[in-house]
């Protein structure tokens, strides 16, 4: 396929010099103004700018005005992550479609809402026209999933005759599509670009009715849809895990933020692939798994806490791995004594480190984990605890899942899709103004100059 405007040639890189000379602002300006940069102050606290009944985030108890740091703690619409999966986990059953149920509707579905509610996922899976597999997915693949899904959500647009109705039943209807279609047009797209850019042959199995979406990614993504209880079930449970994290999360707040300027669902939802595909957000589990795959070419004894401090340290001083100065999967905006996904995770990840003969794998992780926040703690100012994030095991997750990379991200939207929903239907509820936060203009007013006397 023709490269489109491919090189950065010269005449670019002078203008980029002056993009960086000229656009390049004081640090101390953003202190001088009590700017909050990143919409967060020192401490990490996030600027309060709007109100959710869906998620909420614990990481600090107030006593006598003082913020205590606590056990992250998460609910979802009121009700703890962890009694929510260990709640699904004593009947043996998955959890995901109940978890989106309860994000969308406020509450816990009975047997009946639940049945039905899986019947209508399953009817708008079955929608997808085998022409848009064909015309859309399969053309002009990608190298990367998350481009690729955007490109197939708007283009969904097309394919429905009231893409522009923001009623709260029609985007109800047109969420509930998207979380069906999402393990679709995401492992579609994959398999696209597997057979296309990498030779492999192409497999296009078509949704099993019965099959929960955990159990539905993995059969429609392995050639033989052979997979283990266990591999489902530790599937299912990072996509509950991942499936909401409150209002002020990047990626979910411009779906409020695009949601108030009063556009279609499908461009919102694209604008928060958009944010999602960021290596910041949730891109962050492939920096880790590269990170640890530099890790075991460098650390000869994984087992050697000494050597695995010193990798860490020269990971921070910018000596080792990417020379960014960041233990991935290390620390978090909100949590700062722990994570309770990545605690509910690690419990999980055990077993199926054994099932998959990865115990070493499995210990330089919590020996990592265990050294990770000592070191951080040693190399550099911080002002809050650092503590395993999600991201530390969801992507030792997929690697013992045998998912590969391109759909790391990916399968954090087919999760996240779920929260994306229901805070696009809160926006839209409550009717609130366009979100436009301020910014000061600092650059000194000059006078304008004619062309012959520039």
């Amino acid at each position: 396929m023709a490269q489109f405007y491919s090189e950065v040639n010269p005449e670019i890189v002078q203008l980029s010099a002056r993009c960086k000379e000229n656009m390049r602002i004081d640090p101390e300006l953003y202190r001088k103004y009590e700017v909050k940069r990143g919409l967060r102050d020192i401490s990490g606290q996030g600027v309060l700018t709007g109100l959710t009944e869906i998620s909420e985030i614990r990481s600090y108890t107030m006593v006598d005005r003082d913020m205590i740091p606590m056990e992250g703690k998460l609910y979802y619409q009121g009700i703890d992550i962890e009694d929510l999966v260990a709640g699904f986990i004593k009947e043996d059953r998955f959890g995901f479609e109940e978890t989106a149920y309860l994000l969308l509707f406020g509450s816990l579905p009975n047997s009946k809402e639940l049945e039905d509610f899986k019947n209508l996922l399953i009817k708008y899976r079955e929608d997808l026209p085998t022409s848009f597999v064909r015309d859309i997915i399969m053309k002009a693949p990608s190298k990367d999933m998350m481009n690729t899904l955007a490109r197939s959500v708007l283009t969904l647009y097309s394919y429905d005759d009231l893409a522009d109705d923001t009623t709260v039943e029609n985007v109800l209807r047109q969420c509930l599509q998207l979380i069906a279609l999402f393990p679709l047009l995401s492992v579609y797209g994959y398999q696209a670009y597997s057979h296309y850019h990498d030779g492999n042959s192409l497999f296009i199995h078509s949704p099993i009715k019965e099959m929960s979406t955990a159990e539905n990614i993995l059969h429609i993504l392995r050639p033989n849809s052979k997979f283990t209880k266990l591999e489902a079930r530790i599937l299912d449970m990072a996509l509950v895990l991942h499936a909401e994290h409150g209002g002020g999360n990047n990626s979910t707040f411009t779906t409020h933020v695009v949601s108030s300027s009063g556009t279609d669902t499908y461009s919102t939802i694209a604008a928060s692939l958009g944010s999602l595909k960021g290596p910041r957000h949730g891109g962050a589990n492939i920096k880790v798994m590269r990170m640890f795959e530099d890790m075991k070419k460098n650390v000869n004894d994984w087992e050697n806490e000494d050597e695995v401090a010193q990798y860490l340290i020269n990971v921070l001083n910018k000596k080792a791995f990417d020379q960014k100065g960041l233990i991935y999967g290390m620390g978090h905006a909100v949590y700062s004594i722990s994570d309770p996904r990545a605690s509910i995770l690690k419990n999980y990840v055990k077993s199926l480190s054994e099932e998959k003969g990865m115990e070493k794998e499995f210990a330089l992780y919590s020996i990592v984990e265990n050294l990770a926040p000592q070191v951080i703690a040693n190399e550099r100012k911080i002002y809050k605890g650092v503590s395993a994030n999600v991201d530390f095991y969801s992507g030792f997750v997929y690697s013992m899942l045998g998912l590969p990379y391109e759909l790391y991200t990916p399968i954090f939207a087919i999760s996240r899709i779920a929260g994306w929903s229901a805070h696009r239907l809160e926006e839209i509820i409550n009717d609130g103004k366009i979100i436009r936060p301020a910014y000061k203009a600092v650059a000194p007013h000059t006078d304008y100059v004619a062309l012959d006397k520039r």
